[in-house]
């Protein structure tokens, strides 16, 4: 099983400066930026090419796509509308029973679906939704940095209960990021599980 976690992509920023917006322009302040729609536009090329991907790539086509779901206490649509885009290229429903919080049971219904699986999330929850889906069986950063909407983490289920954890840059956008979260934050983690 091959599980890709993405964080939603470019939000309204805090000082108003940049607001959300819907599919059709008007104003939203749990919608996406124009810059996340533009991400949300860009992923179906990158997670559906037009051509066969080279064997070595971690990347592949979801047959299954799940996104946080919206609710009173969290009403943010940008998950899902960070997928949506894709979802609707591949003719496949977005997976939205579980809000942020519930990451034991997105994560039993993630293993449970056709993989390869695709999931949008909320990123101060990524690395424990990452931990839960792996029984807590790989080394992943402890957080997810609050400027990164770029990155893409890929749990590889190895069997007998090892995942093997990778990232990869999108790079899709104008200044995204060429690198991942630094192995450091990885190695520190690391050494203050063994000490």
């Amino acid at each position: 099983m091959k599980v890709m976690i993405i964080r939603h992509a470019e939000k309204p920023s805090k000082d108003g400066l940049v607001h959300g917006v819907t599919h059709i322009g008007e104003h939203d302040r749990h919608a996406l930026s124009v810059r996340g729609w533009q991400r949300a536009g860009a992923l179906v090329r990158f997670f559906a090419p037009l051509h066969p991907r080279p064997n070595d790539c971690l990347i592949a086509t979801p047959r299954s796509i799940f996104a946080s779901a919206a609710t009173a206490q969290s009403p943010s649509l940008r998950a899902l509308h960070t997928v949506e885009p894709l979802a609707a290229a591949l003719n496949l429903p977005v997976r939205t029973p579980f809000p942020e919080g519930s990451e034991r049971g997105v994560a039993a219904a993630v293993l449970a679906a056709e993989g390869p699986a695709l999931i949008a999330w909320h990123h101060k929850t990524i690395p424990t939704l990452a931990r839960v889906i792996t029984g807590d069986g790989i080394d992943c950063p402890d957080f997810w940095p609050d400027d990164r909407f770029d990155i893409v983490w890929v749990l590889d289920d190895l069997g007998h209960g090892d995942w093997r954890f990778s990232q990869v840059a999108q790079r899709l956008l104008p200044h995204d990021h060429t690198e991942t979260i630094p192995r450091e934050q990885i190695e520190g983690l690391r050494r203050s599980r063994s000490g």
